[in-house]
């Protein structure tokens, strides 16, 4: 889509047919046509046997991220982690009366938020996505909560993450839930607005390219995603999937053959 000067991409692709596409990612551009935002989030597959919810992660993060993409831009003076934070009151009142919210695995998500003014662009990032935010000369700035990925491999393979006992408490690592405080655990921050060209969004599904099969750096991905398209990123991913899970899966190793795999892309 281009509008002006500006050009944005999304895609998002489900990793298992049987499933639904779990991922939610959207675009905002006020009437005014000052500015914007995109808002993605990886919704949590939850166990099989459910979570004390009788709603599907694809209806919790389609109504999370429909909030978000209403605040991002209807409140444009609110901070991102504010948003974040009625969003998912919001959400949550809209299912309290029939579910238990109380569940570790009610349903969940990891959240990327950016909003860009002619004055500076606002980024959280909340658990295992990333947002990539690139200069005018080409340096290209990864933002990511490392908490996941600062646990011990062996808690990580433990039941505890499995379970839902690692998340949102001291220790472990977070995502949005129920629970609005959750939000001031998120990283964030802002940047002039001159200092980012083109910034990126990626589920952990199409970040795979660079952090499970190593195929280069987040530079080397932004470029990828600039010259060639979010589609391509997603089907190299695709590809680098049915290879390694063809050979052993000496990548994969516990995690599934093919994620939910979600690309913002937005040069401004």
């Amino acid at each position: 889509m281009q509008t002006g000067r500006m050009r944005t991409e999304l895609v998002s692709d489900g990793g298992d047919p049987a499933r639904p596409n779990e991922d939610f990612a959207s675009i905002g551009l006020p009437a005014s046509g000052q500015g914007g935002s995109l808002v993605l989030l990886d919704g949590v597959t939850p166990p099989r046997d459910g979570a004390g919810c009788r709603h599907s992660v694809p209806w919790f993060t389609a109504r999370l991220g429909g909030a978000l993409t209403e605040l991002t831009v209807s409140l444009p003076d609110v901070p991102l982690a504010e948003a974040l934070a009625l969003a998912i009151a919001r959400t949550a009142e809209a299912h309290a009366e029939t579910c238990d919210l109380s569940h570790p695995r009610t349903p969940q998500a990891t959240v990327v938020l950016a909003r860009w003014s002619p004055e500076s662009v606002e980024y959280l990032v909340l658990c295992d996505a990333t947002l990539l935010l690139a200069s005018p000369d080409g340096r290209v700035a990864p933002v990511r909560d490392d908490r996941l990925a600062g646990l011990p491999r062996a808690l990580l393979r433990s039941a505890d993450v499995v379970d839902g006992t690692l998340r949102n408490k001291e220790g472990g690592f977070f995502t949005a839930a129920a629970d609005p405080s959750v939000a001031a655990r998120a990283v964030t921050g802002a940047v002039p607005r001159p200092e980012v060209a083109t910034l990126a969004a990626l589920s952990d599904g199409a970040a795979r390219w660079t952090e499970l099969f190593h195929q280069g750096d987040w530079t080397d991905l932004f470029a990828l995603v600039r010259q060639e398209g979010a589609r391509s990123l997603v089907e190299r991913v695709r590809r680098l999937e049915r290879a390694d899970d063809a050979t052993g899966r000496a990548r994969l190793t516990r995690a599934k053959t093919h994620d939910d795999a979600t690309v913002v892309y937005a040069d401004l």
